[in-house]
């Protein structure tokens, strides 16, 4: 079955991200799975997320249609994707680009990638439809955080 269905324990290539399975004495992967709206596009991701955060940048608040945007990101060996997919490229303040991929049915974003990060893959937190996702540890582009949202105070904040 493709990755977007029914998932087995994957053995940890990887080298100590998982937990012990007691029957087989393996280490088991935590996998993610992060999908579109209509389900067509999903993106597989091992492991724990390297950083997840919240970024209050009008880009990412156009981008959204929300106020503020969470990502969690993983190294790219450890996602994989499966479905079609459109491709949108935004340039940021600082002239560094991001490759947006969206799912061309139900236009949901799913993951994306940035240029000054290579080898990382960025997935909204959202997509995963999973209300006990780890929180985010760091907050980003505060000055354009709308005055009523209160992100928690003992993660990192910045400006």
């Amino acid at each position: 079955m493709g990755i977007c269905g029914v998932f087995v324990r994957f053995r940890d290539p990887f080298g100590g991200l998982g937990r012990r399975d007691a029957r087989c004495k393996v280490r088991v992967m935590n996998v993610r799975r992060a999908t579109c709206s209509c389900g067509q596009l999903c993106v597989v991701c091992e492991g724990e997320p390297v950083r997840i955060s919240v970024c209050h940048c009008l880009a990412c608040q156009l981008r959204t249609g929300s106020v503020f945007a969470a990502q969690a990101r993983w190294p790219s060996d450890r996602v994989r994707i499966e479905g079609k997919q459109t491709e949108w490229v935004r340039t940021g303040d600082a002239g560094s680009k991001a490759m947006f991929h969206f799912c061309p049915t139900c236009g949901a974003t799913v993951y994306y990638e940035i240029d000054d990060m290579p080898g990382i893959v960025a997935v909204p937190v959202g997509a995963f439809a999973d209300p006990s996702f780890p929180p985010p540890i760091i907050s980003v582009y505060e000055e354009r955080m709308h005055s009523w949202v209160t992100m928690p105070a003992h993660i990192e904040h910045m400006a």
